[in-house]
Protein backbone atom coordinates (compact mmCIF):
# COMPACT_ATOMS: atom_id res chain seq x y z
CA UNK A 1 0.00 0.00 0.00
CA UNK A 2 1.44 3.30 -0.55
CA UNK A 3 0.53 6.26 1.48
CA UNK A 4 1.98 9.79 1.63
CA UNK A 5 5.17 9.92 4.08
CA UNK A 6 6.20 13.30 5.25
CA UNK A 7 9.32 14.08 7.46
CA UNK A 8 11.24 17.23 8.15
CA UNK A 9 15.27 16.10 7.60
CA UNK A 10 16.10 19.95 9.21
CA UNK A 11 14.70 18.58 12.27
CA UNK A 12 16.81 16.06 11.86
CA UNK A 13 20.06 18.03 11.15
CA UNK A 14 19.58 20.15 14.26
CA UNK A 15 18.34 17.51 16.51
CA UNK A 16 19.99 15.58 19.46
CA UNK A 17 22.01 12.14 18.09
CA UNK A 18 23.14 9.63 19.73
CA UNK A 19 26.74 9.36 20.72
CA UNK A 20 29.15 7.93 18.00
CA UNK A 21 29.06 7.46 13.91
CA UNK A 22 25.56 6.72 13.01
CA UNK A 23 26.10 3.94 10.47
CA UNK A 24 28.19 2.23 12.84
CA UNK A 25 25.37 2.45 14.93
CA UNK A 26 23.63 0.53 12.52
CA UNK A 27 26.10 -1.70 11.54
CA UNK A 28 25.59 -2.69 15.61
CA UNK A 29 22.65 -3.14 15.44
CA UNK A 30 22.27 -0.20 18.28
CA UNK A 31 18.77 0.20 19.98
CA UNK A 32 19.92 4.05 19.85
CA UNK A 33 18.83 4.48 16.26
CA UNK A 34 16.12 3.09 13.74
CA UNK A 35 17.47 0.51 11.35
CA UNK A 36 16.65 0.29 7.93
CA UNK A 37 18.77 -2.13 6.67
CA UNK A 38 17.82 -4.30 4.02
CA UNK A 39 20.50 -6.59 3.15
CA UNK A 40 24.21 -7.19 4.45
CA UNK A 41 27.15 -9.09 3.21
CA UNK A 42 30.56 -9.85 5.61
CA UNK A 43 31.88 -6.40 4.37
CA UNK A 44 28.87 -3.88 3.81
CA UNK A 45 25.13 -3.19 4.28
CA UNK A 46 22.51 -1.34 2.52
CA UNK A 47 19.86 0.45 4.57
CA UNK A 48 17.18 2.29 3.11
CA UNK A 49 17.85 5.73 4.07
CA UNK A 50 15.73 7.24 6.93
CA UNK A 51 15.10 10.78 5.03
CA UNK A 52 14.68 9.55 1.46
CA UNK A 53 14.40 11.50 -1.56
CA UNK A 54 12.56 9.14 -3.18
CA UNK A 55 10.69 6.11 -2.48
CA UNK A 56 13.46 3.03 -2.40
CA UNK A 57 16.31 5.62 -1.97
CA UNK A 58 19.65 3.13 -0.24
CA UNK A 59 22.83 3.96 1.22
CA UNK A 60 25.30 1.16 0.39
CA UNK A 61 28.49 1.43 2.84
CA UNK A 62 31.30 -0.52 4.08
CA UNK A 63 31.07 -1.99 7.52
CA UNK A 64 34.70 -0.97 8.62
CA UNK A 65 34.15 2.84 9.52
CA UNK A 66 36.01 4.76 6.93
CA UNK A 67 35.03 8.62 5.71
CA UNK A 68 36.96 8.27 2.29
CA UNK A 69 36.66 6.08 -0.69
CA UNK A 70 40.45 5.86 -1.22
CA UNK A 71 40.66 4.00 2.41
CA UNK A 72 38.31 1.28 0.96
CA UNK A 73 40.60 -2.12 0.33
CA UNK A 74 39.75 -3.45 -2.75
CA UNK A 75 37.87 -6.22 -1.15
CA UNK A 76 35.52 -3.20 0.01
CA UNK A 77 35.71 -1.83 -3.18
CA UNK A 78 34.47 -5.11 -4.92
CA UNK A 79 32.31 -5.89 -2.58
CA UNK A 80 30.24 -2.74 -2.49
CA UNK A 81 30.26 -2.52 -6.88
CA UNK A 82 28.80 -6.13 -6.28
CA UNK A 83 25.88 -4.76 -3.82
CA UNK A 84 24.94 -1.58 -5.51
CA UNK A 85 24.46 -3.91 -8.85
CA UNK A 86 22.34 -6.03 -6.92
CA UNK A 87 20.30 -3.40 -4.99
CA UNK A 88 19.64 -2.05 -8.74
CA UNK A 89 18.43 -5.42 -10.01
CA UNK A 90 16.51 -5.25 -6.58
CA UNK A 91 14.93 -2.28 -6.98
CA UNK A 92 14.19 -2.41 -10.59
CA UNK A 93 12.31 -5.64 -9.89
CA UNK A 94 10.25 -3.90 -6.81
CA UNK A 95 9.89 -0.06 -7.74
CA UNK A 96 10.77 0.06 -11.37
CA UNK A 97 12.64 3.22 -11.88
CA UNK A 98 13.26 4.36 -15.14
CA UNK A 99 16.37 5.93 -13.91
CA UNK A 100 19.05 5.91 -11.01
CA UNK A 101 21.52 8.78 -9.35
CA UNK A 102 24.17 7.05 -7.64
CA UNK A 103 27.01 8.26 -6.06
CA UNK A 104 28.86 9.61 -2.75
CA UNK A 105 29.19 12.51 -0.73
CA UNK A 106 32.35 12.89 1.02
CA UNK A 107 32.66 15.91 3.61
CA UNK A 108 29.89 18.03 5.06
CA UNK A 109 30.20 20.70 2.60
CA UNK A 110 29.95 17.91 -0.22
CA UNK A 111 26.47 16.88 1.80
CA UNK A 112 27.76 14.23 3.77
CA UNK A 113 25.75 14.76 6.93
CA UNK A 114 27.49 11.43 8.09
CA UNK A 115 30.19 11.03 8.28
CA UNK A 116 31.20 7.09 7.79
CA UNK A 117 31.19 6.72 3.66
CA UNK A 118 28.22 6.10 2.23
CA UNK A 119 27.17 5.77 -1.73
CA UNK A 120 23.30 6.83 -2.40
CA UNK A 121 21.68 5.00 -4.50
CA UNK A 122 18.13 7.29 -5.78
CA UNK A 123 15.69 5.87 -7.46
CA UNK A 124 14.00 8.44 -10.02
CA UNK A 125 10.85 8.49 -11.31
CA UNK A 126 8.99 10.35 -14.09
CA UNK A 127 6.58 13.23 -12.34
CA UNK A 128 8.30 13.14 -9.77
CA UNK A 129 6.54 15.06 -6.40
CA UNK A 130 8.64 18.50 -5.73
CA UNK A 131 6.32 21.56 -5.02
CA UNK A 132 6.07 20.31 -1.23
CA UNK A 133 9.49 20.80 -0.38
CA UNK A 134 9.56 24.42 -2.62
CA UNK A 135 6.57 25.17 -0.27
CA UNK A 136 7.16 24.32 2.89
CA UNK A 137 10.51 23.02 2.87
CA UNK A 138 9.84 19.29 3.47
CA UNK A 139 9.56 16.29 1.08
CA UNK A 140 6.13 14.23 1.00
CA UNK A 141 6.71 10.80 -0.49
CA UNK A 142 4.23 8.03 -2.14
CA UNK A 143 5.77 5.25 0.34
CA UNK A 144 6.54 4.85 3.90
CA UNK A 145 9.91 3.94 4.18
CA UNK A 146 9.11 1.15 6.47
CA UNK A 147 7.13 -0.31 4.19
CA UNK A 148 9.51 -0.24 1.10
CA UNK A 149 12.05 -2.28 3.90
CA UNK A 150 9.84 -5.07 4.05
CA UNK A 151 9.14 -4.79 0.14
CA UNK A 152 13.45 -4.89 -0.17
CA UNK A 153 14.32 -7.27 2.33
CA UNK A 154 11.62 -10.11 1.13
CA UNK A 155 13.44 -9.45 -2.56
CA UNK A 156 16.91 -9.59 -1.39
CA UNK A 157 15.54 -12.81 0.59
CA UNK A 158 13.75 -14.44 -2.87
CA UNK A 159 17.14 -14.02 -4.65
CA UNK A 160 18.44 -16.59 -1.61
CA UNK A 161 20.27 -13.96 -0.01
CA UNK A 162 19.63 -13.67 3.49
CA UNK A 163 20.34 -10.29 5.79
Amino acid sequence: MEYFFNFEKLGYLRGDKPDGCILCLVRDGSPLVQSLVVHETPLSMVTLNLYPYNPGHLLVFPKRHSGDIRELSSDERTDIDAVTRLSLDVLDSTHGPVAYNIGYNMGLVAGASIDHLHQHIIPRYPREIGIAELLAGQRLMVQNPFETQKALRSAFEALGLSR
